[in-house]
C-alpha cells in the first residue's frame, strides 16, 4: 500500500493545488493496489480461494473494499 504525507503548511492557491495533487496521487495508488489484489486473486485456483473463504464472484468486491 502506498502512503503519501506532506507536513508542509501552505496557503491559498498553492495549498489547493498541493491538496488536489495529493488526492490524485492517492486515488491512483488505491486503484493500483486494487488492481494488484484483483490480479493476485484471479490467479488462485477455486480450491485456494475456498481455503481463504472466498469464491470467484467475491474477487471484485474484495479488491474494491480493501482500498476504498
Amino acid at each position: 500500500m502506498a502512503a503519501i504525507e506532506y507536513a508542509r503548511v501552505t496557503n491559498g492557491r498553492t495549498g489547493r493545488i498541493v491538496s488536489f495533487l495529493t488526492s490524485a496521487l492517492s486515488a491512483v495508488a488505491a486503484w493500483n493496489d486494487a488492481r494488484v489484489t484483483r490480479n493476485a486473486l484471479i490467479k488462485l485456483s477455486d480450491r485456494e480461494l475456498e481455503d481463504i473463504g472466498l469464491i470467484r464472484g467475491d474477487i471484485d468486491d474484495v479488491a474494491r473494499s480493501t482500498h476504498y
